[in-house]
């Protein structure tokens, strides 16, 4: 074998044993989604390591991914005349992807695996971004996450042979994964996920919402006494299965849930409720911005639970809980105290005045 092969395999498998994220700084990030009205121009972007945009499509037919409209193209650009130094990630699927078969099908065969990870690294490179993320919500059996774990091997050897290629930085791997390690009692591949992946953003939230619940609940908790459903467990759970909690970053919501009380008199936690708070969304989702607004135009007190890390005001029948500047100082401080990679915001659109990133960020720090 000639010599200039040998030492481009070794460059290769080096690449590929040593592409996570333990010689990445720390995330302090955030997804920016499209259809979200607020243009990627208007982001502060000094606020954020990294920034995820969201989301790029997955074809069923070709099992390539191609983006929705041009304001992809030019995002890379755009956040960069703020923060030349912020890294850009394209995150691809989405809770709401038209086609929920989309992914299994694809991550199924290797033939349609293949097709995947090369449309995503030419249309990475192709539009400027730092890295890929993967929101596949959520595999459901257990040969499916036998194929995403295949799949991630795949994607690291890809991207880590087209750096060698190339000679350019190597493209991050990233994915919005559930809270814990376990979604319905199925385990994710974390070994996979370990040796692939340079983290994984931990969605800590919607553990409740009013669809459901008959009582009133934080829906993104970082504590709880009296069950699992709580960002620390779910990292302690990753942690525990084998993933390190550098490869690890703490998701945080910029919006609340709202509830209908049953009797406004008795406005709190773990009471009566009679649904949704919002109009035409049983889930009872409302943003950051409009919180406050609601908190502005209803007088509405407003408190801080400790136990739950949460949030909360109320007005009549209304209660919604959610997080601040008290809860997301307390999350950010635990993501830091516990050697977590860092923390991410969904989504960015939904803060006010950017003031939750900069709160994030100043409790961060260097």
């Amino acid at each position: 074998m000639a010599p200039k092969i040998v030492f481009y395999l070794f460059l290769l498998v080096l690449a590929v044993e040593f592409q996570t994220s333990y010689g990445q700084g720390a995330v302090n990030g955030a997804y920016w989604l499209a259809d979200a009205g607020v243009p990627a121009s208007d982001i502060d972007s000094t606020l954020f390591t990294h920034l995820f945009c969201a989301f790029a499509n997955l074809d069923p037919q070709t099992n390539k991914v191609t983006l929705p409209s041009a304001s992809f193209s030019q995002f890379t650009a755009t956040v960069r005349r703020k923060n030349p130094s912020v890294k850009t990630l394209l995150s691809i699927g989405g809770g709401n992807i038209a086609d929920p078969n989309a992914f299994p099908a694809m991550a199924s065969q290797p033939s349609s695996r293949k097709s995947f990870i090369d449309s995503s690294i030419s249309v990475a490179r192709a539009n400027g971004f730092s890295g890929l993320d993967l929101d596949w919500e959520y595999p459901r059996t257990t040969n499916q996450m036998a194929d995403l774990g295949s799949l991630l091997k795949e994607w690291r050897a890809a991207v880590a042979a087209e750096a060698a290629r190339s000679g350019r930085p190597t493209l991050l791997i990233t994915a919005a994964y559930y809270y814990a390690p376990k979604i319905n009692e199925l385990s994710y591949p974390v070994q996979a996920i370990q040796k692939n992946m340079d983290w994984v953003n931990a969605m800590a939230y919607d553990f409740y919402d009013p669809s459901y619940s008959k009582v009133t609940r934080p829906h993104s908790a970082l504590y709880d006494p009296a069950g699992p459903f709580t960002g620390s467990y779910g990292i302690q759970a990753w942690i525990a299965a084998g993933l390190p909690a550098k490869q690890l970053v703490l998701g945080m919501p910029l919006y609340g849930k709202a509830w209908r009380l049953v009797d406004a008199s008795k406005p709190g936690f773990l009471v009566p409720t009679s649904g949704s708070a919002i109009p035409n969304n049983q889930y009872g989702d409302i943003s950051y911005k409009d919180i406050k607004k609601f908190i502005s135009d209803n007088g509405a007190k407003q408190g801080y639970n400790s136990t739950y890390v949460s949030n909360y005001c109320y007005a009549g029948t209304t209660f919604i809980g959610y997080d601040d500047v008290e809860s997301i100082s307390a999350k950010v401080s635990y993501a830091k105290n516990k050697g977590l990679l860092g923390y991410f915001e969904w989504q960015a659109a939904q803060d006010l005045n950017w003031a939750l990133s900069k709160r994030a960020k100043q409790t961060w720090g260097a």
